[in-house]
């Protein structure tokens, strides 16, 4: 064996020790790192990460530096990124939908600005990377068109395998359906359980969405029909439990998380939006201690995330850097890397 390919398995020992931080395992059994090379005392390779939105990115790229440049005759470390978001298993075995993972973002009471939080995470996985999908299950009060900047026109319509599909419209990079673009403006929608339903199901196999790494998907608010239909049409990879910091609100998020539980879809984390001073701050974090689930992030009460929903447009894509731009983007971190967990343990369990 020549020097260069001592030094190659060298430099693969040296990756064998290093741990992916959320899914604790190293990098070589997860399959994360590929194309390892040695050149002139450099050592190139590219990590493959489970979301390109990994919250994590700089840990692991420091353990590695700290890993490699301990091989004898290495002393500089070339990083290249890529990522292949996991596909929960239980999709594919459901339904036929080119879908990686659903996540659905729910709260127990209006008003607490689930609709916003939705929107911008779902722009904030795009703008990470992620191919991303935004589902308006809000039925009938549909306003996701509004707060993203879509005009509320019907979608184009095209034939797939003999049957008629929409084509959903897409901003900042997210694909966006609702039944805003399938009414006039300001009809009202009076409909029972059953029909709720069948436009969720229409919703999922009607639409033409393509490959997704997520589908993110705007509950109405409570514990109703629309929750039940989206867990029977497609399995939920986990829901985000949006609530504001008071303790009313915190307590009806209590009883969203409770319902959750009963249908068995894991539980993300819980965001808590417009902390600060007028609606105060802590309750979603003490909420989040006591049922022993991840405290996803805070949202700041500010101007601008309201005036960005009214006018269609989105704070974490106006102002990425703005207060409440890095607080979306922190929390869509948090979310993806959630999801990478849940799904790679139920490929493990069905392995």
């Amino acid at each position: 064996m020549n020097q260069k390919d001592k030094q190659l398995d060298a430099v693969r020992a040296a990756l064998g020790t290093v741990i992916e931080p959320e899914l604790k395992r190293d990098l070589v059994t997860l399959n994360m790192v590929k194309d390892i090379e040695v050149e002139g005392g450099t050592a190139h390779m590219t990590v493959v990460l489970t979301t390109p939105a990994c919250p994590l990115k700089d840990v692991i790229e420091a353990d590695i530096r700290a890993a490699v440049t301990g091989v004898d005759g290495i002393d500089a470390v070339e990083v290249k990124w890529d990522a292949r978001v996991p596909s929960d298993p239980r999709i594919s075995g459901q339904i036929d939908l080119p879908i990686r993972n659903v996540i659905a973002v729910a709260s127990g009471k209006g008003g607490v600005g689930k609709s916003t939080v939705a929107v911008n995470l779902a722009i904030a996985l795009a703008q990470a990377g992620a191919r991303v999908g935004l589902m308006d299950a809000d039925i009938l009060g549909p306003n996701i068109p509004q707060m993203i900047g879509l005009p509320a026109v019907p979608p184009p319509i095209t034939e797939v395998g003999g049957r008629k599909k929409m084509i959903p419209p897409a901003l900042h990079g997210v694909k966006v359906i609702s039944m805003a673009f399938l009414v006039q403006p300001g009809q009202p929608i009076v409909w029972r359980g059953p029909m709720l339903h069948g436009a969720i199901r229409q919703f999922l196999t009607d639409v033409v969405w393509g490959e997704l790494d997520y589908l993110v998907v705007d509950l109405p608010p409570g514990t109703g029909d629309a929750q039940m239909s989206l867990v029977q049409s497609v399995p939920v990879s986990g829901v985000v439990i949006v609530t504001q910091p008071q303790a009313v609100a915190v307590e009806e998020a209590l009883k969203s998380m409770a319902m959750f539980g009963k249908m068995e879809v894991p539980i993300l984390g819980i965001v808590e939006n417009m902390s600060g001073e007028f609606f105060g701050s802590g309750g979603g974090e003490e909420l989040a201690e006591g049922t022993g689930v991840p405290f996803l992030g805070r949202i700041p009460m500010v101007a601008a995330i309201r005036e960005g929903g009214d006018a269609g447009k989105p704070a974490v894509a106006v102002a990425p850097d703005g207060e409440a731009g890095r607080a979306f983007a922190s929390f869509a971190q948090q979310v993806a890397a959630r999801v990478s967990v849940l799904t790679s343990q139920r490929l493990d369990a069905a392995e």
